[in-house]
């Protein structure tokens, strides 16, 4: 005859020995990268940058980090290096490699400032900005192809909320700890 073995003393409610706030808490120490966020815009911002690179790699001869500090120099130049990373939030070793590459190519020119030593403007040639408006309609014509999974009503609802999470995230962006849990608060004496 089969015995049936002991009921735990928590009635069967849980399987885990641990306390519900220890399993609660290892919970919360494991990120399931699928679902988390920052990962999934990573990774949906590295297809879209392939995707576009696959136009512009091809076609121009142009890396994603040339592409991005050509573009921003067609669109605002005279700009600094320093100028160039803060508006493509690339870091300064990228722009600084990029920047290399176009002035070599002949797409952009480095000058000097009278005024000021320390300050480089840069701005493209006309070779430079001829490449620029070769690359406009094709990035357009991707983008659209991108969107168009998307409804006119989930296209301006994205707007919104990059728009809300970039301000959210840039709000953030010197707040080197998350806010603290009560929990932790609490035992530190906090």
């Amino acid at each position: 005859m089969a015995h049936d073995p002991p009921e735990p003393e928590d009635g069967g409610r849980s399987r885990d020995a641990r306390p519900p706030a220890a399993a609660a808490a290892e919970g919360e120490s494991r990120l399931d990268l699928a679902s988390f966020l920052p990962y999934r815009l990573s990774i949906l911002q590295l297809a879209v940058s392939r995707s576009l690179a696959r136009i512009y790699t091809k076609r121009f001869a142009l890396s994603r980090h040339e592409w991005r500090a050509l573009a921003v120099l067609a669109r605002e130049s005279p700009l600094t290096a320093v100028e160039v990373a803060e508006r493509t939030s690339m870091d300064k070793v990228q722009v600084s490699r990029a920047i290399a590459k176009l002035i070599a190519a002949g797409r952009v020119t480095r000058g000097s400032d009278p005024n000021d030593r320390r300050r480089a403007p840069l701005r493209p040639t006309a070779e430079g900005r001829a490449v620029y408006r070769g690359i406009v309609p094709l990035v357009k014509a991707r983008e659209r192809e991108l969107t168009s999974a998307l409804t006119p009503s989930e296209a301006r609802a994205l707007d919104r909320i990059i728009d809300k999470l970039h301000r959210r995230a840039l709000d953030l962006r010197h707040d080197v700890s998350p806010t603290r849990d009560s929990r932790i608060g609490a035992a530190s004496g906090n």
